[in-house]
């Protein structure tokens, strides 16, 4: 499993926006066959501060991702949003281990 936290500042007008079109781009995510969770969370204290906790089965699945359809129009729709360029870190799991996950 390769867990990708995506950290995302938006400006504060886009808020509803932005959920709007991230929602639409987790709804098709999670049905790549490589990935086996896509969360949309937001920063309590700072409603403008969302990280997305993207799961993926394997390490090429990022990729295919990258090449579908959906992925371009959110990355085309949220550009202008962006308060900062988003910025990501990776991650492995340690528990469950893999036999726990969907």
């Amino acid at each position: 499993m390769l867990i990708v936290h995506v950290h995302v500042h938006v400006k504060p007008e886009f808020i509803d926006a932005f959920c709007e079109a991230t929602i639409a781009n987790a709804s098709q995510s999670i049905k790549e066959p490589g990935i086996a969770r896509f969360d949309l969370i937001q920063q309590d204290d700072d409603p403008a501060r969302f990280v997305l906790v993207e799961v993926y089965r394997d390490a090429n699945a990022p990729a295919a991702h990258k090449e579908t359809a959906h992925y371009h129009t959110w990355r085309e729709t949220v550009a202008p949003m962006m308060a900062e360029p988003r910025s990501s870190q990776k991650f492995s799991n340690v528990f469950p281990d893999e036999a726990g996950w969907g």
